[in-house]
């Protein structure tokens, strides 16, 4: 074939073109691999509160104890650290409850560390968390799908969050549970285990230092117990300022539970109540009627 055959030109250009591809190809492939991988922590605040309160004090009940969140995100971060050694950490997502999703002063605390994504469910009149799951699943599939990340380390239990877990690995992310020893019996949906990539748990000794119990407020009772009138006025007032709080769209929870409340709410207002009052009405349980009769005359005097 001449050298000045068309046919030739063409077919070394299209030599020269592979070359060129296969040539950035490799260097496409060389900048990949020095590309570090990437991690985030995903923390469902609500079951580590539980898990760990009940653990450490003995109940699930956050007013009974303090959590060093800092100190507890930390020790997240070291583990993974060591975990995924040549990964960098993207941050910490930190999912928790709040009315209005209106930060706490705790929570405003926790959202001002470095590496730290505060986000915010709602809380119902019965202190459940709710949309904390589907927070969950937006930025674990999200991440994944932008390939923010490789790993996630997912702080949980809920069976909820097994569709969470099958959208990042969708997305080629390995998704690892860590969780905190139960107590007794099992605080982790056996679904979402049996969904991870890989599992680990933390047991007392790693709790302990992050959660105190609160002291218990005592108040003596050797002075005159307040009138059933007294009572009942402080019950409104308490359920003046519940309502203030939590507004009146709450009140579609209680009111179907009529004379009863729930217990959250019930110890919520007996504590208050006897901070008010500064006596204990413990062992008064004509007082305690008295003071649930004046809270849920005041909610029904405004529905």
């Amino acid at each position: 074939m001449n050298e000045a055959d068309p046919r030739s030109l063409g077919g070394a250009g299209i030599a020269a073109r592979l070359d060129r591809t296969n040539e950035l190809l490799e260097r496409m492939l060389t900048e990949v691999s020095k590309t570090p991988s990437t991690h985030a922590i995903f923390v469902d605040a609500g079951y580590v509160y539980a898990a760990a309160g009940l653990l450490v004090t003995g109940t699930e009940d956050r007013r009974s104890f303090d959590l060093d969140a800092e100190g507890l995100i930390e020790a997240f971060i070291d583990k993974a650290r060591t975990i995924f050694a040549d990964s960098r950490l993207l941050r910490v997502y930190w999912y928790d409850g709040a009315r209005r999703r209106i930060h706490t002063t705790e929570q405003q605390a926790i959202a001002e560390l470095p590496d730290v994504k505060v986000r915010l469910g709602n809380l119902n009149a019965n202190n459940q968390q709710k949309g904390v799951d589907s927070l969950i699943r937006t930025d674990l599939e999200s991440l994944a799908r932008h390939r923010a990340i490789s790993d996630a380390a997912l702080v949980g239990g809920d069976e909820d969050l097994v569709s969470a877990v099958e959208a990042a690995q969708g997305y080629g992310a390995r998704v690892h549970l860590w969780g905190i020893e139960a107590a007794e019996g099992r605080n982790q949906a056996e679904p979402l285990l049996w969904e991870v990539d890989s599992q680990r748990t933390f047991e007392l000794d790693f709790c302990r230092p992050y959660v105190t119990r609160r002291p218990v407020t005592t108040y003596e009772d050797d002075s005159p117990a307040p009138s059933r009138e007294d009572v009942r006025f402080v019950g409104a007032q308490i359920a003046a300022a519940w309502l203030a709080a939590r507004g009146r769209e709450s009140l579609a929870d209680l009111l179907p539970g009529h004379p009863y409340l729930p217990g959250s709410v019930d110890q919520d207002l007996l504590v208050e109540a006897e901070r008010l009052l500064q006596h204990s009405l413990r062992g008064h349980a004509h007082l305690r009627r008295a003071l649930r009769d004046g809270f849920w005359q005041h909610l029904q005097a405004q529905y």
